[in-house]
């Protein structure tokens, strides 16, 4: 079976010191026809490569610093985002995440699902991906 090909597609791999570094085998976000899709962030400090979750809303601003990071390489602002997914592995924490995650936009909020997992990579509390478009 040949998969096909997607002609006239412009793909642009996004990648930025100022959000953690991947730790698999994928991108910090990939750029396709004005659509950005940023690969889940957890709460890596991109200056240290250590982790900051003293608590959860530490957590959840860095997670949200390292999107924020990506966001801006690609020429883009949290007003672009369309759609975030929200992993977190304790949905008793959802209400403390959630005030410090709306702080970062300013009104028109993406769609959004949160999930509660049983484990995160690095043994996290929460993972956020987005998709944005200009």
């Amino acid at each position: 079976m040949q998969i096909p090909v997607i002609r006239d597609m412009e793909k642009k791999i996004i990648t930025t010191q100022s959000a953690p570094a991947p730790i698999g085998p994928y991108n910090q976000a990939v750029l396709v026809n004005g659509t950005l899709y940023i690969s889940g962030q957890v709460c890596i400090d991109p200056q240290t490569n250590g982790l900051k979750n003293r608590d959860i809303q530490e957590e959840t601003h860095q997670v949200m610093q390292n999107l924020k990071a990506i966001l801006t390489e690609a020429g883009m602002t949290f007003g672009n985002v369309v759609k975030t997914t929200i992993f977190i592995t304790d949905m008793n924490q959802f209400g403390e995440i959630n005030e410090i995650y709306g702080k970062y936009f300013s009104g028109d909020f993406p769609a959004r699902e949160t999930v509660q997992v049983s484990a995160l990579p690095k043994a996290v509390n929460i993972e956020i991906s987005m998709i944005a478009a200009h």
